[in-house]
């Protein structure tokens, strides 16, 4: 007579699945070997890659805060001689100055090249050469509020000087948004409603001259609000 199969334990039945396991995970890397080692080969190959990548960014970065802190100089007597933003932007190669372009152009993914972004667009528009700031306008980008507001900003201001006074309207309220500070921002939506009532969209205009009166009170431009709006009325 046959005796009963005596009945597994939770532990007799784990051990079980572990050794089932183990047996099946052995003869899929014994079937299959080649191919894992070259799938590790190539992770380690692609943690490598990364950590030069990150490595040479990071070198790159100082590079190009380096070389922009030659340029800013030059840029920044701009404000008084205007030909100087066209030499910020071109360098001066024999005194080992590169030029703003040429940061962007070697070092533009690094956070010191997106900031020479930013100068070379305001350089451009400075100078009037409105395509090119908003080229390099359009192409900027910061985790910095303040930064990317004053961009927008400046992509507005390229489209004012276009004539395209619906889009820099708009700009100018996407700056106001971004910026959502008691400074930049009344400033920035009374630039946005000054296009607005010059393209005729005088109930846009006046809307939010209304709202800076009730929101920023305070503010500088909130002076000029009931001439403004005067102005739109009639």
């Amino acid at each position: 007579m046959l005796k009963p199969k005596r009945k597994l334990t939770k532990a007799e039945i784990k051990q079980d699945t572990l050794l089932t396991s183990y047996a099946k995970l052995t003869l899929f890397y014994e079937n299959n070997k080649k191919y894992l080692n070259y799938g590790i080969t190539a992770l380690i190959a692609i943690i490598v890659i990364i950590v030069i990548y990150i490595n040479n960014k990071n070198a790159n970065d100082e590079k190009a805060a380096t070389e922009l802190g030659k340029v800013f100089q030059l840029y920044d007597a701009g404000s008084s001689d205007p030909t100087k933003y066209q030499i910020a932007i071109d360098g001066q190669p024999e005194n080992g100055i590169i030029g703003l372009k040429a940061i962007v152009d070697n070092y533009g993914s690094t956070k010191s090249g997106e900031v020479a972004r930013f100068y070379l667009a305001h350089a451009y528009l400075n100078l009037d050469k409105t395509d090119e700031a908003l080229k390099y306008f359009e192409s900027f980008s910061s985790s910095d509020d303040l930064l990317s507001a004053s961009a927008v900003s400046g992509i507005a201001a390229c489209y004012e000087r276009k004539g395209e006074l619906g889009k820099a309207a708009s700009s100018y309220e996407k700056a106001a948004k971004i910026a959502a500070d008691q400074n930049n921002t009344p400033e920035y939506l009374n630039a946005a409603a000054i296009c607005y009532g010059k393209s005729g969209e005088k109930e846009k205009a006046i809307s939010i001259l209304k709202r800076i009166k009730k929101e920023f009170p305070k503010s500088q431009v909130s002076r000029e609000v009931e001439r403004y709006i005067s102005q739109f009325s009639s």
